[in-house]
């Protein structure tokens, strides 16, 4: 049932942590999502030095997503977008042929206050790596919300169980949040070939091994899992179908090295629009070292 555990791998940012899931040496993807990181949890006093923001940098043939459990990251974009993420909501970018953007922590900055979510990056199908930039904002409000036998669930993106989110997306995939009481159990069905669990709190068992937090077990194909809650738990499942083998290098992902060896050279060349209203500075192209470097924390 289980065929591979990943622990994630955690990088100290000064402020805050960032555990790195996806990619993995062993496990690339799951389904089309080819990044997954989990920011926090971190309880900040007031006065978050802004080195700790994320500067303007590129993107292409990929959307993030942004899904919080605690605090707020306000993002700015080449498109002319201006919006905070919160609690419960996601925000969707999508690069296509090329965006860039920021995130910056101004609120926690004023205030203080915990910072906890997840940015997850989603491979974009062949034939829309190249369509046009977007972006997009949903409430928590708009997200279809499962509530029964202790489980309360938000379906972030995608279909699962008949249900079906409202947040964009170019292939066929999933991406669900699970609060479970103690002794509280879920099924996920088998309707995608490519599916992973995530354990955000506490511990739950599944197919006979505990997984604990911080770990993701990517789960065999062809049968329904049942997740069991040992204490509460906060459980994130994702997968889809497969788009194919990509690369990526550095915050470009494409199924084509050329076309990131150009994205490379145009971001150097200052040939990429910086947000409308975030221009003042942004990240340098880092030295290309190998067949593939990973992208930052919180890119």
């Amino acid at each position: 049932m289980i065929e591979l555990v990943i622990q994630q791998r955690t990088r100290d940012l000064g402020s805050f942590e960032v555990g790195r899931v996806l990619p993995f040496a062993q496990r690339r993807m799951v389904g089309p999502y080819i990044f997954f990181d989990r920011m926090g949890p971190k309880d900040m006093a007031p006065g978050l030095p802004r080195e700790a923001d994320v500067r303007p940098h590129p993107h292409i043939g990929l959307s993030t997503l942004t899904y919080l459990f605690d605090g707020e990251i306000m993002h700015r974009d080449s498109v002319g977008s201006e919006q905070a993420v919160g609690p419960g909501e996601v925000n969707l970018m999508t690069s296509g042929s090329g965006i860039t953007h920021s995130e910056r922590f101004e609120r926690l900055r004023r205030e203080g206050g915990l910072l906890d979510g997840i940015q997850a990056w989603v491979a974009l199908p062949d034939e829309r790596e190249e369509m046009d930039p977007g972006f997009w904002h949903y409430t928590s409000a708009a997200l279809p919300v499962f509530d029964a036998d202790g489980v309360v669930g938000r379906l972030i993106a995608g279909r699962l169980s008949g249900v079906v989110s409202p947040v964009r997306t170019e292939s066929p995939q999933f991406y669900v949040h699970w609060d479970m009481r103690d002794g509280a159990r879920v099924s996920l069905p088998a309707e995608y070939p490519e599916r992973a669990v995530y354990v955000a709190r506490g511990a739950v068992e599944l197919a006979g091994q505990r997984i604990e937090q911080g770990v993701m077990a990517v789960l065999a194909p062809g049968k329904p899992a049942t997740i069991a809650a040992d204490g509460d738990a906060v459980v994130m499942a994702l997968g889809g179908d497969p788009v194919g083998p990509r690369y990526i290098d550095w915050n470009f992902v494409s199924s084509s090295r050329e076309r990131i060896d150009q994205a490379r050279e145009d971001w150097s060349a200052g040939r990429m629009k910086l947000p409308d209203l975030d221009n003042e500075e942004f990240i340098p192209l880092p030295p290309k070292i190998g067949e593939m470097r990973e992208p930052e924390p919180m890119s």
